[in-house]
């Protein structure tokens, strides 16, 4: 039912599965004796934090924060609201954050200069999608699953109006369903 509002598929399940392995071979890497703190954005980094976290072969914890921009619409408002707060603290800690795109930058930039400011050693992204079409704040991401087109996009986590998110893949939306 939900592959008909489907333009096309953008990035398979398994080719997620192949950029999971890959993130998570270089986190491993880089991250030599050091026990990162991930921080998943909810509710879409599901899907790509529970597939990134089985190749990060490290001592880290798994934190997820509650953000919202888009206000159900299919464009970041900028207007960042924290819906559920971090339960531990990252002062002196490394973290990563976990997104599932980073498209205008304005919701993530705002996220990370609030873990600097709350004193983490450092801070990175990973993301599955990279849109920089998009971009309106200067931000390039450590880790970068792939890069798509500026399209709008739902599926493995990535929702309009909160459906989608349940899709195995990640697929660009028929207009039609978005512009009633």
């Amino acid at each position: 039912m939900l592959e008909n509002d489907i333009e096309r598929i953008l990035v398979s399940e398994t080719e997620i599965i192949k950029i999971a392995k890959r993130l998570g071979k270089q986190i491993t890497k880089d991250y030599q004796g050091k026990k990162p703190v991930l921080i998943g954005l909810l509710k879409g980094c599901l899907p790509f934090l529970a597939e990134l976290i089985k190749h990060i072969d490290l001592y880290c914890e798994i934190e997820l924060m509650g953000v919202q921009s888009y206000h159900g619409g299919t464009e970041s408002t900028g207007n960042v609201k924290i819906t559920k707060d971090l339960d531990v603290s990252v002062e002196g800690r490394d973290v990563i954050m976990v997104e599932d795109i980073v498209d205008t930058g304005r919701t993530i930039t705002g996220v990370l200069d609030l873990l600097k400011y709350r004193g983490a050693t450092s801070v990175e992204v990973v993301t599955l999608l990279d849109k920089p079409e998009g971009r309106v704040k200067v931000l390039t991401p450590k880790y970068i699953g792939t890069t798509i087109p500026k399209e709008f996009v739902v599926g493995y986590g990535l929702d309009y109006q909160e459906f989608y998110r349940n899709l195995p893949y990640v697929g660009i939306l028929k207009q039609q369903v978005y512009k009633k």
